[in-house]
């Protein structure tokens, strides 16, 4: 069921996007060669009890997971493209890292993700986090009273295939409220002019994500990581956005 939402939750909503926002910053700067990515999730559920927040991930139990996920942070290291499960790994020189939150603090959630290069960087894999920016941003744009998600959803395929990435749709953008993930689905390719109207009060996520080399996945042993099909590897960006009367509020907004 889609939802829509008053200027006055939205308002409310902000906090949650700007603890979200937050709580990324820091885990990006604390990102470093040697660190462990159990560290960065320890962190990151530190500054979840400072706030008083909940996670959004540590009961999450889907039909895709095979089990509670367990921890409170996404973490997608090189051919890891999505849904990272931390475990026992130190960062190392050149790896890309797509760090994935959310949080419920006041009983809203927001969600985003934000990719980084840790030390020395390949041009190719800087490259590939742009194209994901760019296309989050265009989507972003595109998000605007009176239109349809089609122009949100063919606004992320347009960059992403401009740029000569291939595009997997079996997870996209999602709906966020009072849960993580809900109505409605927000696809990473589409064609404009389709799909649902697109209304103030709506709050979703936009989450485009890529593979260098593949638009194939398979799932990790552990039961959640999802990796490219070849071996390549990925980044994503993501952010909560609410439709207003005078365009999309990005409630994850980074400084």
């Amino acid at each position: 069921m889609i939802e829509l939402r008053t200027p006055a939750e939205i308002e409310e909503m902000k906090a949650a996007g700007a603890f979200v926002a937050s709580v990324l910053g820091e885990l990006k700067a604390a990102s470093a060669v040697g660190v462990n990515l159990l560290k960065l999730d320890s962190i990151a559920a530190g500054l979840i009890r400072k706030a008083g927040a909940m996670s959004s991930y540590v009961d999450y139990h889907p039909s895709f997971g095979a089990m509670p996920f367990g921890k409170v942070l996404c973490t997608s290291v090189n051919d890891a493209a999505l849904h990272g499960l931390p475990f026992d790994y130190r960062l190392r020189d050149g790896d890309v890292l797509s760090l994935d939150f959310a949080a419920s603090l006041g009983g809203w959630v927001a969600d985003s993700a934000v990719t980084v290069v840790v030390g020395t960087p390949r041009e190719e894999d800087l490259r590939m986090i742009e194209v994901t920016e760019r296309a989050l941003d265009a989507a972003i744009a595109a998000a605007q009273p009176g239109a349809r998600m089609g122009d949100v959803s063919a606004a992320i395929g347009t960059i992403c295939r401009g740029a000569g990435f291939s595009i997997n749709t079996d997870f996209g953008g999602h709906g966020v409220g009072r849960t993580m993930h809900g109505d409605p689905h927000v696809p990473n390719d589409g064609r404009p002019g389709r799909g649902l109207p697109l209304r103030a009060g709506l709050v979703f996520a936009i989450e485009p994500w890529l593979m260098q080399t593949t638009d194939r996945i398979f799932t990790d042993p552990d039961g959640w990581t999802l990796r490219s099909l070849d071996g390549s590897r990925a980044a994503h960006s993501e952010h909560t956005i609410a439709i207003t009367d005078d365009g999309p509020i990005v409630l994850t907004a980074r400084g």
